[in-house]
C-alpha cells in the first residue's frame, strides 16, 4: 500500500511538467505570431525547451516505476 502512495506522489511531478512544456510552446507561439521571420530560431529552442522539461515527467515516470517494482 505504502509502495502506491509514494509512486503515485512521485508521480505528481508530471503535473508542473505539462504545465511548463504548455507555457514553452505557448510562449514560443505567441513570438512566431509577434514575429513571424524569428519562427525558426523560435521553433528550435521551442522544441529544446519542451524536451529538457520533458525529462521531468519521464525521470518521475522512472522512479514511480522503480518505487512499485524494485522497492518491495
Amino acid at each position: 500500500m505504502t509502495n502506491a502512495l509514494c509512486a503515485a506522489i512521485a508521480i505528481m511531478a508530471v503535473i508542473p511538467s505539462a504545465i511548463g512544456e504548455a507555457q514553452v510552446v505557448v510562449k514560443a507561439l505567441d513570438g512566431m505570431s509577434r514575429n513571424p521571420e524569428m519562427s525558426g530560431k523560435l521553433r528550435t529552442s521551442m522544441i529544446l525547451g519542451c524536451s529538457l522539461v520533458e525529462t521531468t515527467a519521464i525521470y518521475a515516470l522512472l522512479i514511480a516505476i522503480l518505487i512499485i517494482f524494485v522497492a518491495q
